[in-house]
């Protein structure tokens, strides 16, 4: 295993939303160990994970948002709009900061289609000799659209947060 191998791990159950875990229509858990000298801060770690998005990601937000537009579901413009009204401190790029903790930050919407919950977890690693970063999402559906939703972007959303993680441990954590 690399230093910036991504796996996938059980759900942690000392985050603040393993509520969600239960009946979830999408939950998973992935961590990567971090360096010695990564930020202590998890919303530091947060905001570089999250923050400045591979151009592919963005580009895929454009089809997506393009996509789900006529159906209602909101787009990542229209949170971004949303969240441009408060300061920075508010939200991660088009993600709304909705608590932290000390060790865990999350991110989430909710929509008339489903409910959706990411924590960023900082914890010791499981050798115990290092700290891990575990990024969890959960997503309740509401109705068949968010479902159908969900069913569609699975794939793509564990591909986005494996490579999220790996970016950000490849640019170093700073």
């Amino acid at each position: 295993m690399t230093k910036h191998s991504v796996r996938p791990v059980p759900l942690p159950a000392e985050s603040d939303i393993a509520h969600m875990f239960a009946g979830a229509h999408l939950a998973d858990a992935f961590a990567i160990t971090l360096p010695p000298d990564a930020p202590q801060d998890t919303e530091a770690l947060a905001r570089f994970a999250l923050g400045n998005p591979a151009a592919w990601f963005r580009a895929l937000l454009v089809v997506r948002d393009a996509i789900v537009r006529p159906f209602g579901i909101k787009t990542s413009s229209r949170i971004r709009r949303e969240l441009g009204r408060d300061g920075a401190a508010t939200h991660i790029d088009f993600f709304p900061i909705l608590a932290r903790r000390a060790g865990e930050l999350i991110v989430g919407e909710e929509d008339r289609h489903l409910d959706f919950r990411a924590s960023l977890l900082q914890r010791p690693s499981a050798d115990g000799r290092g700290r891990e970063l575990v990024m969890t999402t959960a997503v309740h559906c509401h109705n068949l659209l968010g479902r159908i939703y969900i069913f569609v972007i699975g794939p793509f959303h564990r591909l986005v947060v494996r490579s999220v993680l790996a970016r950000a441990a490849a640019r170093g954590w700073r």
